[in-house]
This record gives structure tokens, C-alpha cells and sequence, in this order.
């Protein structure tokens, strides 16, 4: 776990990373790999945005008890999560810095618990490979 939690909190080399906590490379590979996939194989478990009437409902009184933010039933932020510049279309991950990224989206609830998570690529990047996520919201 520190392997990946070194590795996610400032991606960097993965030689480097490993000559630093005295792993191989290929065992730095190997446990980001196995970590974030069981991460993302539990993720339905607990990210999820209310759907029913009654979870909408709790959803927007929490709000309003917690923060005095009526009819909210989330609130939304944006990040730009590094990555190495993929070898097919490339040029398409390059953000206003010059650096390549993903444009991750993510909800939560009043409790700061995530609701959900969006890492799908822009409609504008690849046509072709997009799958367009979308949420509703009353």
C-alpha cells in the first residue's frame, strides 16, 4: 500500500520510486497496478449518487441542516490528474499548461462522502472512443 500511495501522491519514475522505498521497478508497477484495480473493482460499493426519491430527499435536508443550501443533493469539483502523454493521440491530453492530463470529475454529499467519480474523455478529445457520462440532477 505505501508503494502506491508514494507512487499516486506525486507520480513521478517509477525506477526513482522504487530505488527509494528498495523495490524493483517492476514491483512498483506491479502493486499500483493491483492496488488501484481493486480500488476501482470495489468503487460501486461505496461511490454512489442518491437516486431513489427517498435518498434525493435525505440528500437535500442534509444540506439544508449542515450548510443552509436548500434542494442541493451534491456539490462538484474538477481536477487535472497527471499521466504520460499516450503515444495515439497524444497531443489531445495536453491541458492550458502544456503537460498532459485527465480531466477527472467528482461529486460528493453533504458528509464528504463521494458520490461519484467521472474520468471519461472530453466529447471533443477521440469521437470515436467516447463514452459520454451524464448526471441528472432535480
Amino acid at each position: 500500500m505505501k508503494i502506491c500511495l508514494r507512487y499516486l501522491g506525486d507520480p513521478g519514475y517509477q525506477q526513482g520510486i522504487g530505488q527509494e522505498l528498495g523495490v524493483s521497478q517492476a514491483t512498483v508497477s506491479q502493486t499500483v497496478d493491483r492496488v488501484v484495480n481493486s480500488i476501482v473493482a470495489q468503487s460501486n460499493e461505496w461511490i454512489k449518487f442518491p437516486t431513489t426519491n427517498h435518498e434525493l430527499m435525505e440528500a437535500k435536508r442534509l444540506w439544508q441542516s449542515m450548510y443552509k443550501f436548500p434542494t442541493a443533493t451534491g456539490v462538484i469539483d474538477c481536477t487535472h490528474i497527471g499521466i504520460l502523454k499516450p503515444n495515439r493521440h497524444g497531443d489531445e491530453y495536453i491541458n492550458r499548461k502544456g503537460k498532459p492530463t485527465l480531466n477527472v470529475q467528482a461529486t460528493c454529499d453533504a458528509r464528504e462522502m463521494s458520490t461519484s467519480v467521472d474520468v471519461s474523455l472530453d466529447q471533443c478529445m477521440i469521437p470515436e472512443y467516447v463514452e459520454i457520462n451524464r448526471l441528472d440532477y432535480n
